[in-house]
Order: C-alpha cells, then sequence, then structure tokens
C-alpha cells in the first residue's frame, strides 16, 4: 500500500513537462493547494473586450463590478492560423501584452484553441457540406501532417515569447480539442476515431514540448458534459503522462434554454474532482454559465451552492465571454446588469478567489 501512495505523491505536484520552468511547477502547484479550500473565479476574454467596449486598458467587465479582474482569464489561439500572416502577427503580438499583462498583476491564464480547420473550409465548427475530417490528416502520416507542425512552431514560437516584467516566461494552461465528445467542432466524436484524437494529442503536446522546447504550458484535457460515469469522462484520454488538468465543460445542467439539472452536473464535477484526486491531477470546471444571466441569484444559489457543497476540488470555474456588440450573450455582469448584488455576494465570499485574492501563486 506504500508503494501505491508513494507513486501517486511522486506524479503530485508536478507537470507532465519534467523540464517545465519553476514558475510553471509553482502554478501547478499552488492550483492544486489552493483547489482544497477555493475555487478561483475566470472569465472568458474578459480583458480583450466586454459588454460595449473593446481594448480598453486594464478593464473587464468583471472589474468594472467589484474592482478586481477575475482570477483566471480565457484567452484563445483561433487567430493564429487560417488567416494572413499579417493578421496572424498582429494577433500574437496583442495576445501576448494581454497574457504579459494578466501575469504581471498576479493573475492566470488559460489558452483555449478554436481552431479553424486547416485542411478544409468550415471554419472551427464541422459544416456537413464542407468540412473535413481533419485529425486524421494532422497526425503522423497524414497528408497535413508538415502543415500541422508548421502550425505548432507558430504556437511554439509565441509561447516562448511571451514574458513578464520579470524576465520570466509566463506560466499557461493550455486547453486544445475541447468539447471533443459533442459533434459541432471538427475534431468531434463523430470526426475521428478515439485512437486518432488520442494520437493527435500525444504528437501535439510532444512536439510542443520535446521538439519545440515549450516548457511554460500545463495541458488541460475537458470534454463536453456526456458523459455519466469515469469510464464514459476517460473515452479518450490519452494517458496520466499526457495530461496535467481534467475538467469539463458543462452549460446544459446549470440552465442553458432554463434547464436545470444540478444533481446531474454534480455527479459530473464529482467524476473529474475525484479522477484528479486519484491520479495526483489538477481539475478545473473549464467552461460553464447561463448566456443573459436571466436568475439574478444564479451566481450563489446555482453556481456558489454546487461549488461549495459537494467535496469538491476544482482550481478555478471559468464562465463564457461577454460580446461587445450583442445585447444578450454575456455571461459575466457588467455595471447596471440586475444580477451584480448576487455576483458581490459571490464575489465577497472566502470560498471564491479573485485576481486581487492571488497571492504570489507562481513562487
Amino acid at each position: 500500500m506504500l508503494g501505491a501512495w508513494h507513486l501517486v505523491s511522486a506524479q503530485e505536484n508536478a507537470p507532465v513537462d519534467k523540464k517545465a520552468t519553476a514558475e510553471t511547477r509553482a502554478l501547478y502547484k499552488n492550483l492544486k493547494k489552493l483547489s482544497e479550500k477555493h475555487i478561483i473565479f475566470g472569465h472568458q476574454h474578459a480583458t480583450e473586450y466586454g459588454h460595449g467596449w473593446s481594448g480598453d486598458q486594464d478593464r473587464s467587465d468583471v472589474k468594472s463590478v467589484t474592482g478586481s479582474h477575475p482570477g483566471v482569464i480565457g484567452v484563445d489561439l483561433s487567430g493564429f492560423s487560417g488567416i494572413s500572416p499579417e493578421a496572424i502577427e498582429a494577433n500574437k503580438k496583442n495576445l501576448r501584452k494581454n497574457v504579459a499583462d494578466t501575469y504581471n498583476r498576479g493573475g492566470i491564464t488559460t489558452v483555449a484553441w478554436h481552431f479553424s480547420n486547416p485542411v478544409s473550409k468550415g471554419g472551427f465548427y464541422w459544416k456537413d457540406s464542407v468540412s473535413l475530417p481533419a485529425v486524421k490528416y494532422l497526425i503522423p502520416g497524414g497528408e497535413a501532417h508538415e502543415k500541422y507542425k508548421e502550425i505548432l512552431k507558430g504556437i511554439g514560437e509565441w509561447a516562448k515569447s511571451v514574458k513578464g516584467a520579470d524576465g520570466k516566461l509566463v506560466p499557461m494552461i493550455f486547453r486544445p480539442y475541447h468539447e471533443f465528445d459533442g459533434d459541432w467542432f471538427w475534431w468531434g466524436k463523430s470526426h475521428c476515431t478515439k485512437e486518432e484524437f488520442i494520437l493527435l494529442w500525444k504528437f501535439t503536446v510532444s512536439y510542443l514540448r520535446d521538439e519545440l522546447g515549450v516548457h511554460n504550458f500545463i495541458y488541460a484535457f475537458s470534454p463536453d458534459n456526456k458523459f455519466k460515469t469515469e469510464e464514459q469522462f476517460l473515452d479518450r484520454y490519452p494517458g496520466d503522462e499526457w495530461v496535467d488538468m481534467v475538467g469539463m465543460d458543462n452549460y446544459g445542467d446549470f440552465g442553458r434554454d432554463n434547464r436545470y439539472n444540478l444533481e446531474a452536473g454534480v455527479l459530473k464535477l464529482k467524476i473529474v474532482s475525484d479522477y484528479a484526486k486519484k491520479a495526483g491531477k489538477l481539475a478545473a470546471f473549464t467552461e460553464t454559465g447561463l448566456e443573459s444571466i436571466p436568475n439574478n441569484t444564479w451566481w450563489t444559489e446555482t453556481l456558489l451552492k454546487t461549488l461549495k457543497n459537494n467535496d469538491l476540488q476544482l482550481s478555478y470555474v471559468l464562465v463564457w465571454r461577454n460580446d461587445v456588440r450583442s445585447p444578450t450573450h454575456f455571461y459575466a455582469p457588467y455595471p447596471g446588469h440586475t444580477s451584480v448584488p448576487d455576483f458581490l455576494k459571490f464575489y465577497d465570499d472566502e470560498f471564491t478567489l479573485f485576481e486581487k485574492d492571488l497571492k504570489k501563486v507562481y513562487k
């Protein structure tokens, strides 16, 4: 029994990248520790734009409401391929500054990748008439494999160029190929075999880490919510040596289309959290939210109660973006929104952490 315990404790608090930077290892360790008693609040694209504004310095809707930015800020590599080289360079420059600014303030960045189909039209969504099942083309032996390596080189070079004011490489949680258990993205379940998906994941991690020398990524695996058992959750899992963080995206059980199934939502979060505890991994609620927040007590009565009362150890919970122009597409409150009083209660609860609450997560 002792031997098994030693095995887990050896894995624990260490990323799958043995050469991870000191700051990346510290972030991993601190996320694990904080998840035992707290959860960090995150918001996608929080500092890039918000409800009715874009590109303002040091602004987020969350900060306008609470006085603090979210503790985790979501960004996306969607602008790193499939467009002109000039546009790609501009996107890389803007994102480099955004991620460095977050690090300099003491916050954390998580990176999604709405990856435009590299072998066909259709963007990142699956479009029946135009999309090609790109996974089989990208893996070793596939006809677009060399092209994929070029795209990864662009990501790798960028990752190694993002430095804080202290001169250190900025750690990031990299979450590629999310919601792979649905069919809406070209990497989704019905557009590639389990073996192809796992090979794509392993190649992506090994190429970035071992070939390109990227050592400031924490790798996050996050299906949508289509599982009911640990076995289903792990159906396309590449193995513990390829993943640092396990998560789940779940809007469906938390009020989407006015349907709530919190019991199912908790069951799934428990599967994620319990697996992380067992395997010595980080866990997170990688995406959720209620579009337009029509339920004014959603923050405390739905989200906080779920996160607090079920013996979960999740390092962060991230809600989706606030669109600049759409009057209805937003997931965090902005000044004047009817859910602000409840969100302030959520903010004030000692269980939740925002950027101002984070102390030396890179030390």
